[in-house]
């Protein structure tokens, strides 16, 4: 497996990234013509060699038009629509946009169909976030790991005025990342370099078992008093340890009394921020018949002095119990499946017997049911639904293309035939949903709407009108 590691000693920001992803080997030029293809006008990339006190590193320059339009979430995903990149690194801005909106939405206390991009809608940072994407896919990862993220002190101008560091939508793509602490009074990561490493790294902490195969340097434009301005990308194979499912815990006990919920409330919320695998509680009974709380924290060993001090200050307990655990983990990864509201992320587990089990982001399906009025249950397992729809979607090996197909007719009219009826199934099924109605019931009468003469006219694997060549699926067999 493909892996990368960002160490991010100075922080991060989009155009660090790209200029270490490049530097880590993306093709300059295939990123070029992808921001091209995005028609904002002559951008253009400049890649050249600089210096950050005596270490190398690439610096990234953006020529472009000048502009002073503010973009919402639905033009900047109009422009990726038409951009001529792979689905891959177009699923990756988008989701990659959609987390900076979020974000944006919270702090503002709107919706994200309403959040106006500032800087991050400038075109630098749309060149930013596309360029990651490609040069992502080009390199082909498919996981990464950070180290944890400094922040830097101090006040930044935006476009809201002046704001502490870090701004309020770089506090917000941070949240469950650990942040190492520095008192450089310089932004060290902006809020497009928050969103690329919330959103690509799996796990936060030490080097990953991996073999370096290219490491690339991307150099900010400030200088530091104490450190390069350098992002470090480590790009490698991952190395499979022995016991790969044993791992060990820390487990930390302590009991409380005297102490109110509100205050046990707000400690198992920072204790959640500072990285716990798990919190939780339980009622005990206390000398001299005094109920109390039993407050349990599970977490990684290196993360122990964090979580100690965290009781300490906001639980006022006098001592803390902890003993080392081993456990035994099942392999999982990180999915994002395509749903009829958009991408939603999940977990997906391996069982000792090879099965697979896939579990929906709870947020995310609670962000649609309340969004479209629909029972958080219904959500659920209509995205199970999907991601089983994809994973058991039959497919051709990847030689095959439309061009052998076609050469047998009667094949070709076998996978047109199957393209049709999975895809108006999809479609009825995501209408039926969109509605709020229930998928049995409602199929039937929307069925009726669709013209027979369409059905056999639009549907097709082999002449649908696909916005470019790789975002047609694979034909089924």
């Amino acid at each position: 497996m493909q892996i990368a590691y960002f160490d991010c000693f100075s922080g991060i920001s989009g155009d660090m990234t790209l200029a270490a992803l490049i530097d880590a080997g993306a093709d300059l030029a295939v990123i070029q013509a992808a921001i091209t293809s995005l028609e904002l006008g002559d951008v253009r990339l400049t890649v050249s060699n600089t210096s950050k006190r005596g270490f190398r590193g690439k610096l990234l320059r953006i020529d472009h038009p000048e502009e002073h339009s503010h973009r919402f979430l639905r033009d900047i995903l109009a422009l990726l629509r038409k951009a001529k990149i792979s689905t891959n690194a177009k699923d990756l801005a988008m989701r990659l946009f959609e987390r900076i909106a979020r974000a944006e939405a919270k702090v503002h206390g709107t919706t994200i169909d309403r959040v106006q991009f500032h800087e991050v809608g400038a075109i630098d940072s749309i060149v930013d976030i596309v360029g990651v994407s490609v040069a992502w896919d080009l390199l082909q990862i498919e996981r990464a790991y950070s180290s944890p993220v400094p922040t830097g002190t101090g006040q930044v101008r935006i476009a809201h005025g002046t704001v502490a560091i870090p701004a309020p939508a770089t506090a917000e793509l941070l949240v469950g990342v650990p942040i190492a602490a520095t008192q450089i009074p310089i932004e060290m990561t902006t809020p497009t370099g928050a969103a690329i490493v919330s959103e690509l790294a799996a796990e936060f902490g030490g080097m990953p078992p991996m073999q370096v195969g290219r490491i690339g340097y991307g150099a900010g434009n400030k200088e530091m008093p104490d450190r390069p301005n350098l992002l470090r990308i480590l790009v490698g194979n991952a190395i499979k340890p022995t016991g790969k499912n044993d791992d060990s815990i820390l487990v930390m006990e302590s009991n409380l009394d005297d102490i109110s919920g509100e205050q046990i409330g707000f400690a198992l919320e920072m204790l959640w921020k500072a990285g716990a695998l798990d919190v939780f509680t339980v009622p005990i009974q206390m000398k001299k018949n005094r109920p109390g709380t039993l407050l349990t924290v599970i977490a990684k060993p290196q993360d122990r002095k964090a979580i100690e001090t965290i009781l300490f200050e906001q639980t006022g307990t006098l001592g803390i119990r902890y003993r080392k655990q081993a456990r035994t983990i099942l392999p999982r990864t990180a999915v994002q499946v395509q749903t009829p509201w958009g991408i939603v992320a999940g977990k997906v587990s391996e069982l000792p017997n090879g099965e697979i089990n896939f579990s929906p982001e709870s947020d995310d399906c609670s962000q649609i049911a309340t969004d479209y009025g629909l029972r958080w249950l219904d959500v659920v397992r209509r995205v199970e639904e999907c991601y089983q729809n994809e994973r058991n979607a039959p497919v051709f090996e990847d030689s095959t293309t439309l061009a052998n197909v076609s050469d047998d007719i009667a094949q070709l009219d076998h996978v047109n035939a199957v393209f049709r009826q999975t895809a108006i199934e999809e479609e009825l099924a995501s209408l039926a949903f969109q509605m709020g109605a229930d998928k049995k019931e409602s199929t039937p009468e929307i069925a009726s709407t669709i013209d027979p003469l369409e059905q056999n006219t639009h549907y097709r694997w082999d002449s649908s009108p696909w916005p470019t060549a790789e975002d047609r699926p694979k034909p089924p067999v």
